[in-house]
């Protein structure tokens, strides 16, 4: 078993400190829920008292509306082809993501008056109406319930701070229609200076820094299943890897179901963060490779890649193996990481 164990009150505590300070703040849970699932997200963000939470899909809308009672922002733009989507229509409480003037003919044509964020295409490049094409909202806007304007900004360290463009962008929307500005990675100090600029009512999105920010200690650990002595040159596994030494094969909880050793593309800049990234984050395609478990105080290779839900780490000579059932430490990002129990402490 996959455990994801974290300080409860400590975690809490950072959370509340982080609505505190973001006026609008809508709570982003999405995907894997950050490692804690979409249920336990929206049931900490019905706890925090927000009216609003952010999903990625509109099918994950079915994961989060039993524990939250407000509105629900489906972030992903709506098409129409994605039946979850155009399901949703009718539904009071989902706003939903357009970013095509051809999608908001679609949403305005339905029938049904839905609420809608109309995203501002940014230097992001992923999706968004350009701010030259803005007039050709217009004549849709009177069978649609506005609920803002959505700007999704790069990172500010990658451009140098992001307020420049999320301002130019905003008033362009904002003189087109009066409505809310929903923004996206700017840091807290930009947020403050655009709420005081904009003349506009601004929400923020945010998922990281609330779910996995601040001090709280969070520690996912893997069950030891099974454990096997080895002796040099013994060929094991599913690709019968010889043994480079005598020593034991310790089975742990968690694979590629779990998503252990499978790593996002890294966003490492310098070219030492290039190089740790490779020594400790990628799968050889021969030999061992360096696993993310912990085993009596040292990270321990892998007999092979992992299994869909198991692991199989070499522990060499004299090292005393662990006994069955007992809980080992396991690095994973838990943006990519499905976990099997969480236990708040």
């Amino acid at each position: 078993m996959i455990t994801l164990h974290v300080d409860g009150a400590a975690w809490r505590a950072h959370q509340r400190r982080v609505v505190a300070a973001t006026p609008g703040l809508v709570p982003v849970a999405k995907g894997g829920g950050y490692g804690f699932g979409l249920a336990t997200l929206a049931a900490e963000a019905q706890a925090l008292g927000v009216g609003t939470l952010a999903v990625g899909t509109a099918s994950e809308v079915r994961y989060v509306r039993g524990a939250f009672a407000g509105d629900v922002v489906v972030l992903q733009p709506w098409r129409p082809d994605d039946r979850d989507a155009v399901a949703l229509l009718g539904d009071e409480r989902i706003v939903h993501t357009v970013s095509r003037v051809s999608d908001l003919a679609a949403v305005a044509g339905s029938g049904e008056r839905p609420r809608v964020l109309l995203e501002v295409l940014t230097s992001m490049r992923r999706f968004g109406i350009a701010a030259d094409t803005f007039a050709d909202v217009a004549p849709h806007l009177a069978s649609v319930e506005l609920a803002g304007w959505t700007l999704h900004l790069p990172m500010p360290a990658a451009t140098r701070g992001n307020a420049a463009e999320a301002e130019r962008l905003a008033r362009a929307a904002l003189a087109v229609r009066q409505a809310p500005v929903w923004l996206s990675h700017v840091t807290s100090a930009d947020y403050d200076r655009l709420r005081a600029s904009l003349f506009a009512e601004t929400r923020k999105r945010v998922g990281t820094e609330l779910w996995l920010g601040g001090a709280a200690k969070r520690q996912v650990t893997a069950t030891v299943l099974d454990v096997h002595p080895v002796g040099r040159g013994e060929r094991i596994g599913y690709w019968q890897r010889a043994m480079p030494a005598d020593g034991h094969v310790v089975v742990v909880s968690g694979g590629t179901a779990h998503g252990i050793a499978l790593e996002a593309p890294t966003a490492a800049a310098t070219m030492r963060q290039r190089l740790v990234s490779v020594a400790t984050g990628s799968m050889e395609a021969v030999g061992l490779a360096l696993s993310p478990f912990t085993v009596q105080g040292a990270k321990r290779w892998f007999v092979e890649p992992p299994h869909m839900q198991a692991s199989m780490l070499f522990l060499p000579g004299k090292v005393l193996p662990p006994h069955v059932g007992d809980e080992v430490p396991v690095e994973v990002r838990l943006t990519t990481a499905t976990v099997d129990r969480i236990v708040v402490e």
